[in-house]
């Protein structure tokens, strides 16, 4: 098995003549120029946390990881698979390092890939020592707010543990783990102010059914991801009160409109760079798309199911997952206020979950809105 360490930096001319007998042998994915990551750890075992590990150790990367439950570590030890998860993906053995002991896994690694539901990463979050995690690199594959601090990932640990900016990165889509699963074409977006860090650790991903973009928009990247979740639920909650086709058009293009003014305005009040990013790309409206339009968005579905009659409990108990956009609708509400940034389309979907008012008449009223 090749290592996470194995490179070409360079080469004498005369090596250069045995490059295509390498590259007949060795995956083309181990060709790490500049490594900034080290030992790569995964906190977190979910169709997402999977779909990572995936990708990592199908490019020769041995990884530890982090997993909760003590039946799942002995299936991927033993059967070399996540019993709940992505059940289809198989891992090799010596790729695979999973453990149930945090602090044990932070002192293997030098980056830490969180991918828990953000309604859970604070309190792992804070089994962790703080100055453990002022010496790592931080990977938010988070697509949420921490509920109980309306915060960022990247913001609450800045002002909790003093973890520096310039260490962390946030991963983005638009990419549902099934697809990568079946490794059907992908892309992802990795947000980082230290332009080394963010490509090594986008290079680490790259293979040949995952295409990786950088840029530097570490909060618009993430708010862009976070409100997205919103509006799936509301589309999928039109979808259940029989909206067809046309409306659900006009829906979402007014959720983007809605998008690019908050990330717009919160770029402008927060972002250390004057180098204003391209909202128009994957990042932010094609993640959008997908997540409002595909049958595998669990955003989508848990609104389908909330038009359909059911309560938050029973649609999140039938689909045994965590629908980000339910948190995410209380917790931008206190964003919105904070920076003085209407959202009225996002406002109107978390009265509908938080508050009880009734999606038939709460989109009725939306109705009037769009244009």
């Amino acid at each position: 098995m090749y290592g996470k360490y194995m490179a070409i930096i360079a080469v004498d001319f005369p090596a250069i003549s045995l490059l295509p007998f390498i590259l007949v042998f060795l995956p083309i994915n181990i060709f790490i120029l500049g490594n900034t990551t080290g030992q790569i750890g995964i906190i977190g075992n979910g169709s997402w946390g999977t779909a990572l590990a995936k990708i990592l150790t199908d490019n020769g990367n041995a990884i530890h990881w982090w997993v909760r439950n003590e039946e799942a570590i002995k299936n991927l030890r033993n059967r070399q698979h996540n019993p709940h998860y992505l059940t289809s993906v198989r891992f090799l053995p010596e790729t695979i390092h999973p453990t149930n002991n945090l602090n044990e896994m932070f002192e293997k690694c030098d980056t830490l890939i969180v991918a828990v539901p953000s309604a859970y990463a604070q309190g792992i979050i804070d089994q962790v020592d703080k100055s453990l995690w002022q010496q790592k690199n931080v990977i938010s594959a988070i697509k949420g707010i921490l509920p109980d601090s309306n915060l960022l990932l990247n913001d609450y640990m800045t002002s909790k543990y003093g973890t520096s900016i310039e260490k962390y990165i946030s991963i983005t889509g638009p990419c549902h783990a099934e697809e990568v699963a079946d490794e059907r074409l992908s892309y992802l977006t990795f947000s980082g102010l230290d332009d080394t860090l963010t490509h090594d650790v986008a290079r680490a991903f790259q293979n040949t059914y995952i295409n990786t973009t950088c840029n530097h928009d570490i909060w618009g990247a993430q708010f862009a991801a976070v409100l997205k979740n919103i509006y799936a639920i509301g589309a999928g909650i039109a979808r259940a009160l029989d909206y067809g086709d046309n409306f659900l058009s006009v829906y979402i293009t007014n959720c983007y409109r809605e998008m690019y003014h908050f990330l717009n305005a919160h770029f402008e009040k927060v972002h250390p760079s004057s180098e204003r990013p391209d909202f128009h790309t994957s990042a932010y409206l094609g993640d959008l798309l997908v997540t409002c339009y595909s049958l595998h968005s669990r955003n989508r579905t848990f609104g389908t199911m909330i038009g359909k009659g059911y309560s938050v409990k029973a649609a999140t108990l039938e689909m045994n997952m965590v629908a980000e956009g339910y948190y995410a609708a209380r917790g931008m509400q206190s964003i919105s206020q904070q920076f003085s940034i209407p959202i009225p389309i996002a406002t109107f979907i978390y009265r509908m979950l938080w508050e009880g008012h009734n999606p038939s008449d709460g989109f009725l009223k939306l109705e009037k809105m769009l244009s």
